[in-house]
């Protein structure tokens, strides 16, 4: 009995200690709603399989206040320690990343890397000097607070938010914003291995880092799609295609096929707007420019409407989104490269039905309206005409000879209305 039992609890220990890694993930993309999800999910997987540490590997141009003030308070408060590694080099820490970075309880840099730059910013919106210094107020007491929590130098950290410094792996490290610089993440770990750290609510863990297991998180299919969906510059054409897309279709009810996919295109571009900082503006705007396309179409002003539409495409494209960094704005180049041509092709599409309905009928009852043909027989007023290769019953106003050229003005059931076609 006790050899028996001695074996189950050897069975039961073995998998949770093979549970005990650490957790690495990455973040490759600006800050945003699907970031914040992502790095929350990990932080609750590292919780629940025990695992000593946790590895946020970081490059990012920054991103959105309130994801960064979310991610940050899920690091802070996470049960497990949190490493943010900007790296490999080349890679950068910016504005929100500046933020994640010193919210971590050991900050890392690689070689070649650089961090800061994290003033607020508001794009293509003019603020007054109280709501300027209010916003900046508020972004330098959030740095000071994570700062002065983690150990870090408060002053400089401050520095970053107010006058937008950015700093080297090493200027960073000189200055105490960073723990270390690591060529690696081994020796990074080697770095750290053994040290007992203060954690955000007082307690303090010792660190054990060195032969452990490196175990990586990967996104979701979901958050993967949302995250390209992130992008302005993809919601933006989603929109727009799907915007031209119903536009097809109103001017060939019944394709079906350019409906149902314009329309999951706009849920789609809309979803993302939603998540991001949208001026709704600007849909306003990308609304008028399919309108002025159709009257251009309509009323033929030599280009002067269709510009104009191009124009509001253009221009609501480029404030759709109200980034606070350029990367999650829509570029001009791709205003420029979705505006034109949607703007030619929708006119060409609408110009085409217009066509179709002012040619005439030529075939059916419709069709005989203004055909010409011969009496032949005398009209007294009725009597036989000739009309389109067929002998036809047929009505005159006044009595016409055999023989004259008629033209058909209406059509009764099976009796032709006729007019001397002179």
């Amino acid at each position: 009995m006790p050899r028996r039992f001695l074996l189950s609890a050897l069975a039961f220990a073995i998998p949770l200690c093979a549970q005990a890694a650490i957790l690495k993930i990455t973040v490759d993309d600006m800050i945003h709603p699907i970031s914040d999800e992502f790095i929350g999910r990990a932080l609750t997987e590292a919780a629940r399989t025990n695992d000593d540490a946790v590895v946020i590997e970081l490059r990012t141009p920054g991103g959105l206040i309130d994801s960064t003030r979310s991610i940050v308070e899920k690091i802070m408060t996470s049960r497990v320690p949190v490493i943010v590694y900007v790296a490999p080099a080349g890679a950068r820490a910016a504005s929100a990343g500046f933020f994640i970075l010193e919210s971590a309880d050991i900050a890392a840099m690689a070689p070649g890397t650089n961090t800061g730059a994290a003033h607020p910013v508001v794009f293509g919106e003019k603020m007054d000097e109280i709501m300027k210094t209010k916003m900046e107020n508020d972004a330098a007491a959030f740095m000071r607070t994570i700062a002065a929590r983690r150990g870090r130098n408060v002053t400089v950290a401050e520095s970053a938010v107010r006058e937008s410094k950015s700093f080297t792996e090493d200027e960073a490290l000189h200055q105490k914003l960073i723990d270390v610089v690591a060529p690696n993440l081994p020796s990074l770990f080697q770095a750290f291995d053994g040290k007992t750290l203060r954690r955000y609510n007082g307690s303090t863990t010792t660190l054990h880092l060195v032969g452990k297991p490196l175990r990586t998180y990967d996104m979701s299919l979901k958050e993967r799609l949302l995250s390209k969906l992130m992008d302005p510059n993809i919601a933006f054409l989603l929109f727009a295609l799907g915007a031209l897309a119903i536009f097809a279709e109103f001017n060939h009810p019944g394709a079906v096929v350019p409906g149902v996919v314009g329309v999951i295109s706009i849920l789609l571009a809309l979803f993302a707007l939603n998540l991001l900082p949208t001026r709704y503006a600007s849909l306003a705007l990308l609304l008028l420019a399919f309108t002025l396309f159709a009257l251009e179409a309509k009323y033929a002003t030599h280009g002067v409407l269709g510009i104009g539409g191009i124009i509001c495409m253009i221009f609501g494209a480029l404030f759709l989104v109200d980034g606070p960094i350029p990367e999650m704005r829509v570029h001009l180049l791709t205003a420029l490269i979705v505006s034109v041509p949607i703007g030619l092709i929708a006119i060409f599409l609408t110009t085409l039905v217009l066509r179709a309905r002012r040619v005439r009928v030529a075939t059916g009852r419709e069709g005989m309206i203004g055909e010409i043909g011969v009496a032949r027989t005398q009209l007294g007023p009725e009597g036989k005409v000739f009309v389109h290769g067929e002998l036809w019953n047929a009505v005159a106003p006044t009595s016409l000879p055999e023989g004259t050229r008629v033209r058909v003005s209406g059509v009764d059931g099976l009796h032709l209305r006729v007019e001397p076609a002179e």
